[in-house]
């Protein structure tokens, strides 16, 4: 979901890089630095300059120092690290690395496969066709994970069944060897997490990742999708 008028990537000007928070509509927002759009916090990504003047990335939001937020967005942040907008917004000397936009993603895919891990060990999440067809049936499932290079019907079947007991969201970010990194096994085709706050930060890490990643123009059906459905998918991506 992108939102707040004007977020093409212009020249922003007089933006605030202060971690105040602004006017809310639906939770704390910030002002991006590169499109100057004001979001959602959960849109966008936390930065902070290190002792030695470089940028770091503070995705859990709890380094302490000066925030620059950046729209969760492979071309915000490429903007943001060509044309100096962060030692603009720091009004400081910045370095920032050359690889800021792998770095992130990186620690974003890290973050994502994590919270799938902590899922699993918690009990909250299970895998396998069966298991989460199971879930879904009951209701229990609040997330459905689709690897990205399964086999479509097989996808098809398990978004139909989702819809049609309880719209949950789908996200198709990650490869069959990814989901099985996170279940301990060698490959994962379908996953599911159940509700609870490890859920909802998945979904958001997943979203951010996908806008990261920035291939908003993939295959149709592969991304994270607002609710398992017939619906145009919000972002598409190939894991």
């Amino acid at each position: 979901m992108v939102r707040g008028g004007g977020e093409g990537l212009s020249d922003p000007t007089a933006i605030s890089p202060e971690d105040a928070d602004l006017p809310e509509a639906e939770g704390p927002e910030r002002r991006c630095i590169a499109t100057g759009a004001v979001r959602p916090k959960a849109e966008l990504i936390r930065f902070v300059v290190g002792p030695d003047g470089e940028v770091v990335p503070d995705l859990a939001e709890r380094l302490p120092g000066r925030g620059l937020w950046v729209s969760a967005e492979r071309e915000a942040l490429r903007r943001a690290q060509a044309k100096g907008l962060f030692a603009k917004a720091a009004r400081q000397s910045v370095r920032a690395p050359d690889d800021l936009v792998d770095r992130v993603e990186a620690l974003l895919h890290r973050s994502c496969i994590d919270l799938i891990g902590m899922a699993r060990r918690a009990g909250q999440a299970v895998a396998g066709y069966e298991k989460v067809h199971a879930w879904l049936a009951e209701g229990r499932a609040a997330v459905l994970l689709a690897a990205s290079d399964g086999a479509a019907d097989g996808r098809a079947k398990l978004a139909a069944l989702a819809a049609a007991v309880r719209p949950v969201p789908l996200v198709e970010i990650f490869s069959a060897d990814t989901l099985g990194m996170a279940f301990a096994r060698d490959r994962m085709v379908h996953a599911a997490i159940a509700r609870g706050g490890l859920a909802e930060r998945l979904v958001a890490e997943a979203a951010r990742l996908n806008g990261i990643r920035g291939r908003a123009d993939g295959p149709a059906g592969r991304g994270v999708v607002d609710e398992a459905s017939n619906a145009a998918p919000a972002f598409s991506v190939q894991g």
